[in-house]
């Protein structure tokens, strides 16, 4: 997904939202969302944001909740979290939009395996 300029913390809300959305309509019925941002996080875990800038994309994500599912929000280290991070890279080289990516990719795939296994390794400045 590409939602154009934004704050990070509203790109992170978005795909939560968008990304919750899919998985409910997919037959998903527990889902565990790991964002590597404590800011997003927060903001879903506390569910109480009505004048926030994004209080529009909380009371989706509340209303999300209300369905008859599991679903666990939980901070993960970015290095611990290269499936994400590559397809946040991805999406800001597509245009304006909703998109979906092939698992078939070689290097998502191996991003995959990765995370699964908690192989991480850290990015260097």
């Amino acid at each position: 997904m590409n939602l154009g300029m934004c704050s990070i913390t509203r790109a992170e809300l978005r795909g939560v939202m968008e990304g919750l959305q899919l998985a409910w309509d997919m037959g998903f019925r527990s889902v565990r969302v790991e964002l590597d941002s404590r800011c997003a996080v927060q903001l879903l875990q506390s569910l109480d944001a009505p004048d926030h800038q994004h209080a529009a994309i909380i009371q989706r994500f509340q209303e999300l909740l209300t369905h008859q599912w599991e679903v666990h929000i939980t901070h993960i280290y970015r290095e611990a979290n290269k499936c994400a991070d590559f397809l946040a890279s991805r999406g800001h080289n597509l245009s304006f939009g909703m998109h979906s990516i092939s698992c078939s990719d070689p290097i998502l795939y191996l991003y995959i395996l990765y995370d699964c296994q908690g192989i991480s390794e850290p990015d260097w400045l």
